[in-house]
């Protein structure tokens, strides 16, 4: 796969929106689920969940990366400093963590090894961001729900280690990058 990694900014905002509206894309979301935002706090339609994650965009907060394959949008995921989500119950004790959140693949593109390869490229741009860790939220491989946080081996083969159960599907675990 001819593949490119980009951060979503002002510049990649109109691949950001294509991916997202794109057949059996997330746009009932916009990845919002779990990013504090003061316009979401009493509306939550899909048009306020675009304009609140373009609103990070507009003010250069990042929200994480997108894939391409030969210059068209096939992918995304939600890594990002912690201090922009809500509590996801993970180790509060650390700073400079990053919480990565979601993974979208388009469906022709799935079941290829992409999340892997995304999981790589968002924990390359945390630590050139100043990371000092990525906390993420994975479940195991027949969880019923939350798959878009990424399943529990993934996150192992990438030498995440884990860190405590919450409810009863996620799983915290957590990379040093430093």
């Amino acid at each position: 796969m001819n593949l490119e990694f980009h951060p979503v900014d002002q510049a990649r905002w109109k691949d950001f929106e294509q991916l997202f509206e794109s057949k059996g894309g997330p746009h009932y979301c916009w990845c919002m689920v779990w990013r504090k935002s003061k316009k979401l706090e009493s509306i939550s339609d899909k048009s306020s969940k675009k304009a609140a994650i373009k609103d990070f965009t507009d003010n250069d907060i990042p929200i994480g990366i997108l894939a391409y394959l030969d210059g068209e949008p096939i992918a995304w995921c939600s890594i990002a400093p912690r201090e922009t989500h809500k509590k996801l119950s993970g180790d509060e004790t650390k700073d400079g963590v990053w919480s990565l959140t979601c993974f979208f693949i388009k469906r022709a593109h799935r079941n290829q090894g992409l999340t892997y390869k995304l999981l790589q490229e968002a924990i390359k741009f945390a630590r050139m961001n100043g990371a000092k860790y990525v906390e993420a939220y994975p479940v195991a491989p027949d969880s019923p729900s939350y798959r878009f946080m990424g399943i529990k081996p993934t996150f192992e083969k990438a030498e995440f280690e884990f860190v405590k159960k919450v409810g009863s599907r996620r799983n915290v675990m957590i990379l040093e990058l430093i």
